[in-house]
């Protein structure tokens, strides 16, 4: 178990400016929550680079967000699935949503799948919470956004927080992540 008053203590002064508001304090507990629920003997960096990539991916809010600009000027922000052909059998546009900013059809579509959720037909679905949250554990733990996965880059003979990033966006702030991802592993780092 994570101690979680170290935890809350060490990332409010280091990640939060000194203080964690309640919306960034039910972002958090939900994560904390599903890694100790089914994760828990998972190796620690795993939840410490989902962590920062909860944190940039919302922009600090802890919370299931749409993308700034709902997809404006990117192909998937059109009603097209990743090989470019147009889909028809819904209205929604799969623009970024949640704590990974899921994108493009096919990715709500296999999300849905997993999940038992029809997130074609109600994209804003990934929204919530839980979701959210079950969304980014087994899409970064399989692979399923990138089939960059975890334990691609965090196994008993790699560390590699810089290209850990690719599990979600290439190299896109990789170095501002890991440098997220560092200072949360430093916060889970003590266990009860």
């Amino acid at each position: 178990m994570i101690n979680r008053k170290f935890f809350f203590d060490h990332v409010k002064l280091n990640l939060f400016g000194g203080s964690v508001n309640p919306k960034q304090l039910q972002g958090l507990t939900a994560i904390l929550n599903e890694w100790e629920t089914n994760y828990s003997q998972s190796d620690e960096r795993w939840l410490a680079y989902m962590l920062a990539t909860t944190h940039h991916e919302t922009g600090r809010t802890m919370q299931p967000i749409e993308e700034w600009g709902k997809g404006k000027n990117m192909i998937y922000g059109t009603r097209v699935k990743m090989n470019k052909k147009p889909y028809t059998d819904t209205n929604e546009i799969f623009y970024g949503r949640g704590f990974v900013q899921l994108t493009w059809y096919e990715n709500y579509e296999r999300a849905g799948k997993e999940l038992g959720k029809d997130f074609l037909h109600n994209a804003s679905d990934v929204l919530i919470l839980s979701n959210a949250t079950q969304i980014m554990f087994l899409g970064m733990i399989e692979g399923w956004f990138t089939k960059k996965k975890l334990s691609d880059y965090f196994n008993p003979k790699t560390e590699d927080w810089f290209n850990a990033r690719k599990i979600i966006n290439s190299t896109d702030k990789a170095n501002l992540i890991k440098d997220y991802a560092l200072k949360y592993y430093a916060s889970i780092s003590h266990v009860l």
